[in-house]
Order: structure tokens, then C-alpha cells, then sequence
């Protein structure tokens, strides 16, 4: 299983308040096709902390049925709570889920041992392979290098998806863990820098919405030509910015609302995109050269 290139951090639409499922397997179909190299269901951009444990089961079982082995189907899994993150890691290795996104711990702001003994107590009670989600911005906490060597040791804890935008970090985590730990970005705006320095892809939100450039972007910068990569990311980066020019995923879901692909539709305590914000992704996928036009009848 390859866990690389552009992967898709899905949005979860929605129609009157009740997952789209229609629509989302719809959605997921169009991303492999585009060339996206994996699913990433319930993750923050979509919305996971509004859906219900049963909603969150269908959304892993509704991808891993339409990726149909094409393309792995990574799971977000991690909560702050030990045990629910176990059950929820157990369900998402039943379901057919190829891997498991696992957040740092939120809000309780544990240490640096409470970090490890939780992934381990994960990584002993599945058997997926676990990507460590670091996000300091969200959780609070920031996972060293030193704790993510030692979990690193372990048979499957097999790369990090790193959204602390410090470039620095990648080369330590290699310098640390080895070339072969999987290193991807969580952060759309630098993942060409970060896969100069050691990376091997993203976990993006933009892919939501222009999904064939990130993936020849990455497929550029696997291939080692970087001035190809650049010449994209040159397209891009207005549409990076406008990604969050408001919260995730509400820049994301309206881009693809754009498209004819979903509903722009999110739930509370998320708000409807604002009317500036609106112009700014426009404007931005305009600037990409992404039609305005639905690309499904």
C-alpha cells in the first residue's frame, strides 16, 4: 500500500442536515479519477466532530466500497479519549479501511508520555497501520521528535501527516525516523517545500476542488522535477489561501459547490461562507483555471 502523493482530506456533504451519500461516493469516484492517490474520510475538513458515530461508520464504508482497492482508504479515527479511539480504530479495520489518521490528543493537553502510551495503546489494539496527526494549531499540544522516534519503533506506526508548518521539522523527523517513515504534509501552502525536504506528499484540502493539479504537482515533485512542481503550485497558491480564507471546510465545500459536485451546505456550529469569502475562492479558482461549471450532469 502506498501512502503518498496527493491525498484528499473529503469534505462530507450534505442535504438538509443528513449526509449526501449519493453525492459523496459521487465525489469520491471523481477524486481516484483525477488522479488523487487516497481517500482521507473523517477528518477535520470533514466535519467529524458534527457527525455521529454511525454517520462517521457509513462514511468509511461508503469510501472503502468506492475506492474498490484503487486507492487506500485512510480513516480518521483520533479523539481524546483513549478508549472511544480504540473502538473507533477497531470499527474503521473492520469496515475495510487500508490505514488510520490519528490526532494528537485535543484539549486535555496531555504530556509527552501520556502521547506515546496512547498511540501505543492504539497501535496494540488494531491492526492498521497508524499515521500520527500533528497539529499544534488544533490540539494544543505538538508531539516532539524524540516521542515520535520512539513510536516510530513500533511495527505500525508507519508516518506522521505534519501540519506545524515548520519545514525544519521534516528534515529532523527524517534525521530521527529514517527515509522510509512517511512523511506527509498537513499544510497546502508548503507541501512543495516539504516534500524538497524529505516529504513524500500531502493530505490536502485543496484537492477538494482542483484535485488533477495537486496530484501532477506531487507527481512532479516525486519525479524530482521541482520547477514543474513550482509552475503548479504558482497556480495554486491564491487557491491554498483561499481554502481558509474562512474556516475549514466551508472555503472547500463552496469550491466544490462551484463545480456541481455537492451542496455547499455545512452544519453547526460551522456558518454559511460569507459573501467575501465566496468572491475569493471564486476569484482564486478562476485564477487556477478550474471551470465554474458543473464537471457531473
Amino acid at each position: 500500500m502506498r501512502l503518498s502523493g496527493s491525498m484528499t482530506a473529503l469534505i462530507t456533504p450534505f442535504a438538509r442536515d443528513e449526509i449526501d451519500f449519493g453525492a459523496f461516493k459521487t465525489f469520491c469516484d471523481w477524486q481516484i479519477k483525477e488522479g488523487t492517490s487516497g481517500l482521507v474520510v473523517c477528518g477535520t475538513t470533514g466535519e467529524t466532530p458534527a457527525l455521529s458515530v454511525d454517520e462517521q461508520d457509513k462514511l468509511i464504508a461508503a469510501a472503502v466500497q468506492t475506492a474498490s482497492g484503487r486507492v487506500p482508504v485512510i480513516a480518521g479515527v483520533g479523539t481524546n479519549a483513549t478508549v472511544t479511539t480504540i473502538a473507533r480504530a477497531k470499527m474503521a479495520e473492520k469496515l475495510g479501511a487500508d490505514a488510520l489518521l490519528v490526532v494528537v490528543p485535543y484539549y486535555n493537553k496531555p504530556g509527552q508520555d501520556g502521547l506515546y502510551l496512547h498511540f501505543k495503546a492504539v497501535h496494540d489494539a488494531c491492526g492498521l497501520p497508524i499515521i500520527i496527526y500533528n497539529i499544534p494549531g488544533r490540539s494544543a499540544i505538538d508531539m516532539t521528535v524524540e516521542t515520535m522516534a520512539r513510536l516510530a519503533e513500533l511495527e505500525r506506526v508507519v508516518g506522521v501527516k505534519d501540519a506545524t508548518g515548520d519545514l525544519a521539522r521534516v528534515a529532523r523527523q527524517r534525521e530521527a525516523m529514517g527515509p522510509a517513515f512517511v512523511q506527509l504534509s498537513g499544510e497546502d501552502a508548503t507541501a512543495v517545500g516539504f516534500n524538497a525536504m524529505g516529504g513524500v506528499g500531502c493530505i490536502s484540502v485543496t484537492a477538494n476542488v482542483a484535485p488533477a493539479l495537486c496530484a501532477q504537482m506531487h507527481a512532479a515533485c516525486h519525479g524530482g522535477d521541482y520547477a514543474g512542481a513550482l509552475a503548479i503550485q504558482d497556480r495554486l497558491i491564491g487557491l491554498h489561501r483561499a481554502m481558509f480564507c474562512e474556516t475549514n471546510p466551508a472555503p472547500a465545500k463552496y469550491g466544490a459547490h462551484l463545480l456541481g459536485l455537492c451542496s455547499p451546505e455545512l452544519r453547526l456550529p460551522l456558518a454559511p461562507l460569507s459573501d467575501g469569502g465566496k468572491r475569493r475562492v471564486r476569484e482564486a479558482m478562476t485564477l487556477a483555471g478550474l471551470p465554474l461549471e458543473p464537471v457531473h450532469a
